[in-house]
């Protein structure tokens, strides 16, 4: 093996056992020219990361630990107190876990229609037609777990207009083909690209503004009514039949140090995302011990066992894929 091949093969950002592939949280590589925001004061100070799927990044920067896409994307993003996420939608879910940290999410077309607080372990499925952003409002730097709907994440980020006018003036870029150009660097559009081009008012009258009172007891899960609800077997989140009831395209069950480890296996690939302990996942004849913050792939098919590795607290969400189509999410209220 020469030299280049040795180091290529040590600086591999996530570890395989058989054909599960785990990303460690202290692997974890972040973006920080990843949006539009990038140089806005009040957003330059956000990191993004994408784990499984290519994500919404719009810049050729973001490292990508795992490529495949098992019908959804698994991203994190990480800031440090006071600093917020710019104004934006998604044509498929986005779904948000508080990891560490205490976090405002508001929406609305100027982000003032509503806006619920998130503690550690809390969920939030973010309907798709909203204009939504956040903000750390804790003490330390914070993270935020995400999903994504649909192997190409919806195509990309829907930013609010005046997002993409303020980040003009801080020199920054959207070509129609969602690649950010910097002035700063000394770029600018190739010939015969044009700018993103903001939403009209026609365009943004499509965007609901829907109440607290309609988002948060639809859409926002507790960390403490999940641990709960998994005594036995795993609470389920976010499925038809769920505390949040919706069809995003996967489903989100939740799994604390009081559910009971059972051998099953499913047509499905799974992504599992530990938040609090340890736990202990085996797969044929592989075992991993996940920690909190990393994220484990899981192919389809396969017997599996997941159970807590630990006498404490702990918790972690299961994502599997569903032949649901990544689509717009369910509207107001959430349909039976």
């Amino acid at each position: 093996m020469t030299m280049t091949r040795m180091m290529m093969t040590m600086k591999k950002h996530y570890s395989e056992t058989q054909s599960i592939k785990t990303v460690r949280h202290g692997e974890f590589i972040p973006c920080r020219t990843a949006f539009i925001d990038t140089h806005t004061p009040g957003s330059n100070l956000k990191e993004n990361f994408t784990i499984v799927g290519g994500g919404v990044s719009e810049s050729p920067d973001q490292h990508v630990h795992i490529v495949d896409t098992p019908g959804f994307n698994i991203g994190a993003a990480g800031q440090p107190p006071k600093c917020r996420n710019s104004l934006h939608s998604h044509r498929t879910a986005e779904v948000f876990i508080a990891l560490k940290g205490r976090w405002r999410f508001f929406w609305g077309r100027y982000g003032t229609t509503g806006e619920v607080t998130l503690e550690q372990g809390d969920i939030i499925n973010i309907p798709t037609g909203i204009f939504r952003g956040f903000e750390n409002i804790g003490q330390e730097y914070g993270m935020l777990l995400a999903i994504l709907g649909g192997d190409d994440a919806g195509g990309g980020v829907i930013w609010a207009p005046q997002v993409i006018e303020e980040a003009k003036d801080h020199g920054l870029i959207l070509a129609e083909t969602g690649k950010l150009y910097d002035s700063k660097k000394g770029e600018s559009l190739p010939d015969g690209i044009k700018p993103m081009p903001p939403l009209t008012e026609e365009e943004l009258k499509q965007f609901v503004e829907p109440t607290p009172e309609q988002v948060v007891p639809n859409y926002v899960a507790r960390k403490w009514d999940m641990v709960a609800l998994s005594n036995g077997t795993p609470a389920d989140v976010i499925s038809s039949g769920g505390m949040l009831v919706d069809k995003p395209g996967f489903e989100v069950s939740f799994l604390s140090h009081n559910t009971e480890g059972v051998t099953y296996s499913t047509d499905h690939s799974e992504v599992l995302m530990a938040t609090e302990g340890h736990w202990r996942i085996r797969w044929e004849d592989s075992e991993q011990i996940l920690a909190p913050g990393d994220v484990s792939l899981l192919p389809k098919g396969g017997k599996r066992k997941i159970e807590s590795a630990v006498s404490g607290e702990a918790g972690l969400f299961r994502v599997t894929g569903t032949d649901d189509p990544a689509g717009p999410t369910w509207k107001f209220p959430p349909q039976a």
